[in-house]
């Protein structure tokens, strides 16, 4: 019974994984295709950082309390 309780939990790390570095690379490849566009090298400044960074923990949140619906 034990085994079958991680292998969910094993399972869920994985997909959640593969799922957040498949996003990340299609994130990295818009902030190319943009950047090629104005022909410049893509700057993160420090209000940008914060918007992303907030902008992540809201799909946290989100994320979080879909799986917390009852």
């Amino acid at each position: 019974m034990n085994q079958i309780a991680q292998d969910w939990k094993i399972k869920t790390i994985i997909i959640g994984t593969l799922v957040g570095a498949l996003t990340g690379a299609a994130a990295a490849y818009i902030v190319i295709q943009q950047a090629d566009k104005k022909n410049v090298r893509p700057q993160l400044n420090a209000g940008e950082g914060v918007k992303l960074g907030l902008g992540v923990l809201g799909l946290l949140r989100l994320v979080s309390d879909v799986v917390n619906i009852k």
